[in-house]
């Protein structure tokens, strides 16, 4: 069919409709060029903008010194004067050139701190962008991307703050150290410089120190592993005293090495394999630690710097201002290594010390051991964790139930036989029970089973809580056995634990380095936050009960200091039936004794033992952790003024009779010496007044009648007191002023006493009791008549009468009205 041929309109339209969609085409691109454009000058602009802020931030990076690249700069430590104490640098380094690390030790290095190296020219970017993002989704600084170049510039010249702008200059200096040394001169300053623990710097040096080996080429690859895993964290990662760690740590740069392709899957393998200690240097041929003057405490500021920051303390040129007071370190040593305050039974049995600032928390003194040869040693105040036995108790027990249940001081418990929760039995040290006491008597006497009744009044949860805000390490799983000491614990742990009792409920972490200043000036505050853990009549209480506990309880005589507000408690632990038998314990014998007590300006935490716990402390060796702390804390307090702990306006003082459970206040009527005078939480006092020594009302109206037809006596009474409830009558008699005995108690108002005795002369009381009450006896005499004689019978001689009576010639017989007699006489 032919088309239609198009009206002019038709054409007109379509030719409108070409022309409007090339302009949209034209349009179209004309906008996407302006936009490419703009983010051209935008990228240009930005990159301006980039290169004058990196300028910016790099106009005050320090220059390249050769010298700092050679020589590690050695840390100055004051005390709390700001007086030197010592300087703690790298002497102890052996320096090994490039040429002599063998290519083991240099692949081990590299897999586990810059495996790009050899690739890169100072800034590895591929690292860095993983690095970027890392900060980018978990906050800046979460993740480093430090190649080996950046960290020796970091470590000579820049310190370790973690800012965008030091990470620049960072980046600046190591591309400038790239240009002026080799890549084999950067790794030979590197593997020199690098602290490996032990007081020590260089990879030579630790090679010696750790496997005895002078020479790097003689290092197996399990031990070049462990030597490269150090660095990260040294201390930590020490083999001598953290076996465990540096293994796992070895282990994973042996993984590295493999993911990397330096070691097979079974070299790697074989080397996992190797315990750590097979190839370390024993104890006893390692060599003397170097003679540094109070290596304990320096020890806590070489552990706290490394914690708290990422300087290297040997060699980064820091002043660390501490918290030590020189005298009492002095102190502490000396009591420790001489018999200055106690002679210990041998140079094996061992203590640790810790003193601190009550207020502040600052460490003043640390005691780390006894005789110890090997530098960093196990120190017994820091490292080492033991059981705490009845020290414990203020803490998980008697402290909780005081801030959560509100218990006064007076709060009566009950020692008597009684289980766990589970099941398992629960016993004091002499296997015998007390009765009812209160919660101060319970905790000066250190009786377990209150212990564990107050733990389980407050709650497995509360108590762990209120432990761990007080500083403790309570991790899972949480016993109820805890409640009597059966959770180890360090004590420097104690120490900061009971210094919050003994400052008003405010806890500070025990801490030794109240600042480190930078070789360019910068200040870094290390002093920790002080936070309110408690109530302050928790604290209080707790405090006045441990005054009661020095004075009159386990740790009287050998830990209490005349005239010095001191507070404190003992603790011992016990052998399990296993060990007793294992290690042939005598009878006696306990693995550890503690004292940990305080007053408002100092507190002292003493752990007394045996490294391996298969010694026992026998006898008064137990009594030795109560000396040091008396000897410390009389030393440290002579010359300064020790106020009392400050009675809170939330605890108010309260009367309590002696015995009462629930507790009752004294009444008027309590004698003296049946009254307990203690501290209850203010509106938490007891609501009952005991009645024991109330007295009642005296019964009245006591009557007597005598009903001769029966021969007996009928006792009649009233009683008036309005609440007769419970009331009984105890009723005794005597007769003829013999003794007095009881003839019943009964709650009627009368009684019957049958066969009365013709004459007798009876003596009542009539007393009224209602339990331990009782009222003032009411008291009546009854005299009973003797029976009338019969008429004399018809015909009886009048004078044979007469013969048989007692009168006289003058008629004055002594008749007595009962016709016994003359009648015409004057009767006596």
């Amino acid at each position: 069919m032919a088309q239609k041929p198009q009206t002019r309109e038709e054409r007109r339209r379509q030719q409108a409709a070409k022309t409007k969609k090339t302009k949209g085409k034209k349009a179209n691109k004309g906008m996407f060029k302006k936009i490419f454009l703009t983010l051209i000058a935008l990228g240009i602009i930005g990159m301006l903008t980039g290169i004058a802020t990196f300028a910016f931030m790099i106009q005050d990076t320090p220059k390249l010194d050769e010298s700092l690249l050679k020589d590690p700069i050695s840390s100055k430590i004051y005390d709390k004067d700001k007086k030197l104490v010592t300087e703690v640098g790298s002497q102890n380094r052996d320096y090994v050139a490039y040429e002599d690390i063998p290519k083991l030790v240099e692949n081990a290095f590299l897999a586990t701190e810059d495996v790009r190296f050899y690739k890169h020219n100072g800034i590895d970017v591929i690292r860095l962008g993983g690095a970027v993002i890392a900060n980018i989704t978990d906050g800046f600084g979460s993740e480093g991307a430090s190649t080996i170049t950046q960290q020796v510039v970091k470590n000579y010249f820049l310190g370790f703050e973690k800012t965008i702008s030091r990470k620049a200059q960072e980046a600046w200096l190591a591309y400038q150290l790239e240009q002026k040394y080799t890549k084999q001169q950067i790794f030979e300053m590197y593997v020199n410089k690098i602290y490996m623990s032990e007081n020590m710097h260089g990879v030579l040096t630790a090679s010696k120190t750790y496997f005895g080996k002078d020479d790097l080429s003689e290092l197996e690859l399990h031990e070049a592993a462990l030597l490269a895993g150090m660095p990260q964290s040294p201390n930590n990662y020490n083999p001598f005293t953290n076996p465990e760690k540096a293994e796992k740590r070895r282990n994973t740069v042996l993984y590295l090495m493999h993911q990397h392709g330096i070691i097979s899957q079974e070299e790697k393998e074989n080397a996992q394999k190797i315990p750590v200690e097979s190839s370390l240097v024993k104890e006893e041929n390692r060599k003397n630690k170097n003679e540094e003057p109070f290596d304990a405490f320096v020890d806590m500021v070489i552990e706290e710097v490394t914690e708290k920051t990422d300087f290297d303390i040997f060699s980064d040129g820091l002043e660390i201002y501490t918290t030590l007071d020189q005298n009492a370190q002095k102190h502490v040593e000396n009591i420790l290594n001489t018999d200055a305050a106690v002679q210990f039974p041998n140079d094996e049995m061992q203590a640790g010390i810790t003193l601190l600032d009550t207020k502040t928390g600052e460490i003043r003194a640390i005691g780390g051991g006894r005789n110890q040869q090997v530098k960093r040693g196990l120190n017994y105040a820091i490292d080492v964790t033991r059981q705490p036995g009845s020290t414990i108790k203020p803490i998980l027990d008697y402290g909780p139930a005081i801030e959560h249940l509100r218990w006064g001081t007076y709060h009566m418990l009950e020692d008597k036989p009684m289980t766990y929760s589970n099941g398992d039995p629960i016993g004091n040290w002499n296997d015998k029970y007390n009765g009812i006491m209160t919660m101060r008597t319970a905790l000066a006497k250190s009786i377990n089973i209150p212990a564990l009744q107050a733990f389980q009044a407050v709650g497995n949860d509360k108590a762990r809580e209120f432990g761990m805000k007080l500083g403790l390490t309570l991790d899972d799983p949480f016993y109820e056995s805890a409640a009597i000491g059966a959770k180890e614990i360090a004590p420097i742990e104690m120490a900061g634990a009971y210094a919050a009792f003994g400052n008003n409920g405010f806890f500070t972490e025990p801490y030794s380095v109240k600042k480190v200043v930078l070789r360019d000036k910068t200040e870094i505050d290390l002093t920790p936050e002080t936070e309110v853990v408690m109530k302050d009549y928790t604290a209080f209480m707790i405090s006045d009960m441990l005054k009661t506990a020095i004075k009159q309880g386990t740790g009287a005589t050998y830990a209490n200091i005349p005239n010095l507000h001191v507070a404190g408690k003992t603790g011992t632990t016990n052998y399990t039936a296993e060990d007793i038998k294992k290690w042939g314990i005598k009878n006696g014998g306990v693995p550890d004794s503690w004292f940990v007590g305080y007053t408002t300006r100092y507190t002292a935490s003493v752990w007394t033992g045996y490294s391996d716990r298969k010694t026992a402390l026998y006898g008064n060796e137990q009594k030795i952790s109560q000396t040091l702390f008396k000897n410390l804390m009389t030393y440290v307090s002579k010359d300064v003024d020790t106020p009392d702990f400050t009675v809170p306006k939330s605890v108010e003082r309260v009367k309590i009779e002696k015995g009462t459970m629930p507790a009752k206040l004294a009444s008027e009527y309590t004698p003296k010496d049946e009254i307990l005078y203690e501290w209850a939480v203010k509106g938490n006092v007891p609501k009952e007044t005991s009645k024991k020594f109330e007295k009642l009302e005296t019964p009245s109206k006591l009557e007597a009648k005598y009903d001769e037809s029966k021969n007996e006596i009928i006792l009649s009474w009233e009683f008036n007191q309005e609440n007769k409830e419970d009331i009984q009558f105890e009723v005794t008699a005597s007769l003829d002023e013999g003794p007095e005995q009881t003839l019943t108690t009964t709650a009627e108002t009368g009684l019957k006493i049958a066969n009365a005795v013709p004459g007798g002369i009876y003596s009542f009381k009539v007393t009224a009791i209602r339990g331990e009450q009782r009222s003032d006896p009411a008291t009546l005499k009854v005299e009973v008549p003797e029976p009338l004689l019969p008429e004399p019978e018809d015909g009886e001689s009048e004078n044979e009468e007469e013969e048989n009576e007692e009168g006289n010639e003058d008629g004055q017989g002594n008749g007595n009205g009962n016709g016994n007699g003359n009648g015409n006489g004057d009767g006596d």
